[in-house]
Order: C-alpha cells, then sequence, then structure tokens
C-alpha cells in the first residue's frame, strides 16, 4: 500500500527526487484547449461563456447572477449545525488575519522631505469556487474573508451550476458569512476568462483567487500578467515527522486525510522509529476499509506515498526543508523545540493534537498554501495577498538641492543624461 524506505544517503534522494517531478510536466493539450477558450470569450463575451457552459454544465441557468439576498436566504435554510460551524471557523479566521494587517505610514525628515507609503485594497477580485462532488465551503471562507480584511471594494464569486442550473446551497451560505458581494454562475476555464477580461455582465477585476482543477489552474497560470493571482497551486501534500512518542493511528488517518484529495497527492512520513513505520502502515491498512475514498487514497499512497526511517530527527527535519512541503506536522516529544529549524512549509502543525484538518477549517491561519516545493520562496494566502501599495515622495527645494550632485552623478555613470537634466535644469 505505501513502501518503507529506510534513508542511507542515497535510497530516500531517489524517492524525493520522484516525488518533486511529480507535477512538473505541463500538459500541452489542455494549454491550447484553455487558450482557445481564453481567446474565445475576450472576443465574444458573455455569448462565449454560455455556449460553453451549456457544454460543459448541460444546462445554462435562468439567472446566472446571485444577489445578497439569495445568500442569506440560502444561509437560513441550511443545517442549523452547518451554520453554527461555518461561523465559529470564520470567526477564527477573521480573528487570525486582522492581525496581518499593515497600516500606511509618512515620515517627515528635519529638512522637509516627507516620505511615504500608502496600503490600501484591491478595488474588485475574483474568486473561483469549484462545483459539483469538489464543492468546499471552507475555501470560500478562507479566500473571501482575508480579501474583505484588506479593504478590498468588491468580492466577485464566480461558482459552476448544477445540471439544473442551480448553485450549491452550501457554497452560497458560505458566501453570505465571508461577504461575498454577488456570484455568477459560471465555472472552468471560461469563468477565469470572464474575471479576467470582462464581459457585457461580468466586470473585469484586479486578481483572481481560489482552487480549480486543471483547466482553471491553467487558465490563471496563462492570465497571470492580464491579472494578479494568488499561485498556481499543484497536488496537494502531507509532510509527518515523527519520534517515537508519535500515535501510529493519528499518522495514518493524518496521511489518509491528505491522500483522498487526489490520485496525485502526496502523503510522507519521516520517523525515526521503524516500530512506528510498521505500525503505521498496518494502521493505514485497518482505516482506509472504511472511508468513502478509498480508491483515490490508496492509488495516491502507492504511487505517491512513502514512509522514511531516517537516522535522525536532525536529518528528518532536513529532509522537510529540502521538500518544503504544503502541510508540515511535527509529531514529536517537543514540537517547540523544532519549530525554528524549520525553514520551508506552508503551514506547520505542532504535535500530536493538532492534525491538518483543523488548519482546513477552523484553526484561523488561512489554508490556500504554497505546494510543489514553492514554499520555499511563496507565503500562505493572507490579507497582504489582496493589498497594492504605492510609495510618495515629497521634497523641497533646498533639499533638492543638496542631493543634486548625488543624483546627477548616480545618472550620468549610467548614460542616462537626460535623468540627469532633470535634476540640473531646476538649478
Amino acid at each position: 500500500m505505501i513502501p518503507i524506505t529506510y534513508a542511507d544517503g542515497q535510497a530516500e534522494q531517489k524517492l524525493l527526487h520522484q516525488l518533486k517531478a511529480r507535477s512538473g510536466a505541463v500538459d500541452r493539450k489542455v494549454t491550447a484547449a484553455v487558450t482557445a477558450i481564453l481567446d474565445n470569450v475576450r472576443q465574444n463575451g458573455d455569448r462565449a461563456v454560455a455556449n460553453y457552459t451549456l457544454q460543459f454544465d448541460g444546462h445554462i441557468p435562468e439567472r446566472p447572477l446571485i444577489e445578497r439576498a439569495e445568500m442569506e436566504s440560502a444561509l437560513e435554510a441550511c443545517d442549523s449545525q452547518f451554520v453554527y460551524a461555518l461561523y465559529q471557523a470564520a470567526a477564527n479566521i477573521r480573528d487570525f488575519h486582522e492581525r496581518q494587517k499593515r497600516q500606511s505610514f509618512v515620515n517627515t525628515l528635519e529638512n522637509g522631505v516627507i516620505l511615504g507609503q500608502r496600503v490600501r485594497g484591491l478595488k474588485r477580485v475574483g474568486l473561483y469556487v469549484p462545483g459539483g462532488t469538489a464543492a468546499y465551503p471552507s475555501s470560500v471562507l478562507m479566500n473571501a474573508i482575508p480579501a474583505k480584511i484588506a479593504g478590498v471594494e468588491e468580492l466577485i464569486m464566480v461558482t459552476p451550476p448544477a445540471k439544473d442550473g442551480s448553485a450549491n446551497p452550501d457554497i452560497l451560505a458560505a458566501a453570505a458569512v465571508a461577504g461575498v458581494d454577488r456570484i455568477y454562475l459560471m465555472g472552468g476555464a471560461q469563468a477565469v476568462a470572464a474575471l479576467a477580461y470582462g464581459t457585457e455582465t461580468v466586470p473585469r477585476v484586479d486578481k483572481i483567487v481560489g482552487p480549480g482543477n486543471i483547466y482553471v489552474a491553467t487558465a490563471k497560470r496563462l492570465l497571470y500578467g492580464t491579472v494578479d493571482i494568488d499561485m498556481v497551486a499543484g497536488p496537494s501534500e502531507i509532510l509527518i515527522v515523527a519520534d517515537e512518542t508519535a500515535k501510529p493511528s493519528f499518522l495514518a488517518a493524518d496521511l489518509m486525510s491528505q491522500a483522498e484529495h487526489d490520485v496525485l497527492a502526496s502523503a510522507i512520513l519521516l520517523t525515526t522509529s521503524e516500530r512506528i513505520a510498521r505500525e503505521t502502515v498496518a494502521a493505514l491498512k485497518e482505516q482506509v476499509r472504511s472511508l468513502s475514498r478509498r480508491k483515490i487514497i490508496e492509488q495516491s499512497l502507492l504511487d505517491y506515498g512513502a514512509i522514511i526511517v531516517c537516522r535522525t530527527l536532525e536529518e528528518a527535519v532536513g529532509f522537510a526543508n529540502d521538500l518544503a512541503p504544503e502541510h508540515l506536522e511535527l509529531c514529536v516529544a517537543n514540537p517547540m523545540e523544532y519549530i525554528g529549524r524549520i525553514d520551508n512549509a506552508g503551514s506547520v502543525f505542532l504535535g500530536n493534537y493538532s492534525p491538518e484538518p483543523l488548519g482546513d477549517y477552523y484553526a484561523g491561519p488561512n489554508h490556500v498554501l504554497p505546494t510543489s516545493g514553492t514554499a520555499r520562496f511563496f507565503s500562505p494566502l493572507g490579507v497582504d495577498s489582496f493589498v497594492k501599495k504605492s510609495s510618495f515622495i515629497y521634497y523641497t527645494e533646498n533639499a533638492l538641492r543638496e542631493a543634486k550632485e548625488d543624483i546627477v552623478k548616480l545618472a550620468e555613470t549610467e548614460g542616462l543624461t537626460a535623468h540627469a537634466n532633470s535634476i540640473k535644469v531646476r538649478f
């Protein structure tokens, strides 16, 4: 079901190399298909979107636009326990992200110079939310709440309609809680194109966020530069570092919680204990029998899962920093001792009672995280993802006079005499 590898300096490196390469290829057929969709929507707007909606979703909604009142009605009709959980999760997410807010600043110097930075939210953001079996209300909260905290003026959601043209009520309820302004029932690359270019009915946005299938991800990648995007996300992944104090039943459950996402998902356990490795394999075989996505889990673990028995915890931490995983669990006796040694990870879960689903749904930190090793240089989605910054400069005549020789020298050294002249002409 899942192989056990013993670290010897070579075997584990070969395995880790294979795991890193799992999402590196770009599907040329998908790219060509998405490019054609983008061009069609850019040229033909709503008509192209409607045709693709009929082709891919089977039904054109009678009312493709959903306003706040309908979202509120869906919220009122939802299961009360689900609504309570939504509000609790939203409160945690809001509290965490409020602490990320940045302030504008002004710095006044003694010579009269004024320098500063202005921080403000983007004007309009588009949020893509998958439909069908991949409808995740938690992603609505994680994407929309930071955007609203950042000061985004208008948050527009797109989500595919059901076969009968309706919207997923759980998604509508989450949108109501999170503060989404309006929703358009459209999905796929065509919806991403509509947000990026604008159509007769869909306004053009400044940034597009949210998960989607390979067509949605490819559309976002191709449109980056026309609009900003959150990130190009690869398959989900979890890496667990465990010592002899870890509980194999917990480790098995956490590995499978990530493997059930996709057959391409990666679930890896690094442990210093051969006993823990063997007992985790046994726990995997036992627990998977009762899970609804058993086939996906088993395929994911077989192709992209691994248990590596490391010689030391220091070696395991080194592997973790090399892989730069989306989710990293530290199931060790003193997890706080190691948090300062983790340089590359999207989100770190400390101890046996901080499993990855806690972060997916409830704790507060964002679950939109860098994948495929990009945690080496990318950060989780947050308030900063939805703001733009501009600086301002004010110099008096005397202040510029004091600086003019330095500026002219720098400009002339670069061969930009018009830059130098812009300073000289004032004196």
